[in-house]
């Protein structure tokens, strides 16, 4: 028992040692372990630093500008750095998480944190890539707003359309714009779901616009359509309420029996997104959002 006591005495100081010396490297300015992309570990004198790699560091660089000064996106510069063949150390292309943990990482301005998620922040002693002004830059670039739970926000018409571009659903999103009286405005936008083609070309489309290119489409074809039992019915129970309604109030006015248009009009403006879609889904024809129009 003796002999086991201090062979783990032994053990718990080489721990204590090693995580000593572990903190004296990083109140040095060196961070411990693999240099991140676009520097390398070298040893210089006996002791290990982190320099710049000269075959990626000017690669590196460039990102962070074209994110924080040119606007670009993650998977533009995806596209780009494969277009050019670049290529980590080991010989692997950046995957598109890689090239956002780059993006986020403070240690390219000249600070890291050591262990990550410890709040114990050391200043570098390695040559910095870039300002920290450009940094936070970046930060705000690649900055996503919280997200609410999955399937809990409601769009008229999402997954209902098909992309002209590439034959996927189209989706919706969200934007907020904030007015000069502090209050923001919501904006609705369709878009093709790009979930096998990133790169295809289908605008995006506001709903308020969708809408009109909706009541255009039936306006244009409301002869030809094919209407799903379901919306004659619907149809028909608004058209004997209003019939109902304007004889009541001593009105003459000639209703058909089942007009559409005037249907589609009430239903686009006043209509719960229910019935929206219950309108678009009972026109039985596969309707393609191509450039902003609609066609079959």
């Amino acid at each position: 028992m003796i002999l086991c006591s201090q062979a783990k005495l032994e053990n718990d100081q080489k721990g204590i040692n090693v995580k000593r010396g572990i903190r004296a490297k990083c109140e040095m300015g060196w961070r411990p372990g693999p240099a991140p992309i676009g520097y390398m570990n070298a040893s210089q004198g006996g002791v290990k630093k982190i320099i710049l790699d000269p075959e990626r560091a000017d690669n590196i660089k460039e990102i962070f500008e074209l994110v924080g000064e040119c606007g670009w996106t993650g998977r533009e510069i995806k596209r780009s750095l494969d277009k050019d063949n670049f290529t980590t150390p080991n010989g692997s292309r950046m995957a598109l998480s890689m090239i956002y943990r780059v993006l986020k990482n403070t240690f390219y301005y000249g600070e890291f944190e050591y262990p990550s998620n410890s709040g114990n922040w050391y200043k570098g002693a390695h040559e910095p890539l870039i300002e920290r002004v450009l940094f936070d830059k970046v930060q705000k670039q690649i900055e996503v707003g919280e997200k609410a739970p999955w399937g809990q926000k409601q769009f008229d018409y999402k997954n209902i359309f098909t992309c002209g571009g590439c034959g996927r659903k189209v989706a919706a999103e969200e934007k907020f714009r904030k007015l000069k009286n502090g209050k923001k405005r919501r904006h609705v936008y369709y878009h093709c779901t790009r979930s096998i083609y990133h790169q295809c070309d289908q605008p995006y489309v506001n709903e308020n616009d969708l809408e009109k290119e909706i009541l255009r489409f039936i306006e244009e074809n409301v002869d030809s359509l094919e209407l799903s039992d379901e919306l004659k019915e619907d149809i028909q129970q608004y058209n004997d309420f209003r019939t109902g309604v304007l004889d009541e109030m001593s009105v003459l006015h000639a209703v058909d029996d089942l007009d559409l248009l005037i249907y589609a009009r009430h239903i686009i403006t006043k209509g719960t997104p229910r019935l929206k879609r219950n309108l678009v889904h009972g026109l039985e024809e596969r309707l393609i959002l191509q450039k902003r129009k609609l066609v079959v």
